[in-house]
């Protein structure tokens, strides 16, 4: 279980997040849901430890992980892997070698800078690749691929890491509405097939109430709704989201994919 204990983050004089303390069971799929500069994205940041909380606890099956340094701050990020919006692989080098760098907290510095993989770690890359339907392109430059290719190749190195939670900040923000069905039905996939917790930032209200078991509202900082999708009524999203309840409030969802359609677009 991660359990957050009064979390606030100030930035100068802005309070980013204002004292909101959650509670998030092991299996879940969890949309976090609010308006642009809600503190969704530093929220999230605050449990990897990206960014530092300014007050509050955070913990895993009771382990402080607010107090975490060194090796076990490494750790812990290995094991709560993070997928960003930007998909952060690195262009000139192949898909296979990018998702093996999810391996990097279980090898030698030494290994991973001269690329001596094991068969092992291989073998797991690949297998990854090709639960999202994209084994075929481990050789293609990461540079190469689209937007929706190269968010499935970071969730495949997220997997290789072998966490027992992954945190997506805005992960479909970026795509159109094809990637962002193949992208949410890969963290889906993960979720459900491996059990790995998910805790994903959300704009699409859509997309939350379909692929989401519990949703978390952010309101300038602080914790405003928490319940599951189906108690999330227009009125309160149009209270959560404000001026931006249009965007969001009866927006079609990307249409599901039609037989036969290949997943490595």
């Amino acid at each position: 279980m991660l359990v957050l204990e009064g979390v606030s983050r100030r930035f100068g004089t802005k309070l980013a997040v204002d004292d909101i303390s959650l509670q998030f069971g092991d299996g879940g799929f969890v949309g976090v849901i609010g308006r642009s500069g809600a503190g969704k994205s530093t929220l999230l940041r605050m449990v990897n430890r990206l960014v530092e909380p300014s007050a509050g606890r955070i913990l895993h099956h009771g382990v402080d992980v607010t107090t975490l340094k060194g090796a076990e701050l490494r750790a812990w990020r290995a094991r709560c892997a993070m997928i960003f919006q930007q998909f952060n692989l690195v262009g000139r080098l192949d898909v296979l070698t990018n998702v093996l760098m999810g391996r990097l907290n279980k090898v030698s510095t030494a290994r991973a800078v001269l690329k001596l993989w094991s068969d092992e770690d291989k073998a797991l890359a690949l297998a990854a690749l090709e639960q999202f339907g994209i084994a075929n392109i481990a050789a293609q430059r990461a540079e190469s691929l689209s937007g929706g290719q190269q968010q499935r190749v970071a969730i495949a190195r997220a997997l290789v890491q072998e966490p027992d939670l992954i945190l997506a900040d805005e992960p479909v923000a970026s795509l159109d509405p094809r990637n962002t069905r193949l992208v949410m039905d890969a963290l889906r996939r993960i979720n459900k097939h491996f059990g790995i917790s998910v805790v994903c930032n959300l704009h699409s209200l859509d997309l939350a109430r379909e692929y989401c078991d519990r949703l978390v509202g952010i309101a300038h900082g602080r914790l405003v709704f928490d319940d599951v999708p189906a108690a999330l009524t227009d009125a309160i999203a149009r209270d959560l989201y404000g001026l931006e309840a249009d965007e969001v409030v009866d927006a079609p969802a990307p249409a599901p994919l039609p037989d036969g359609v290949a997943v490595a677009a």
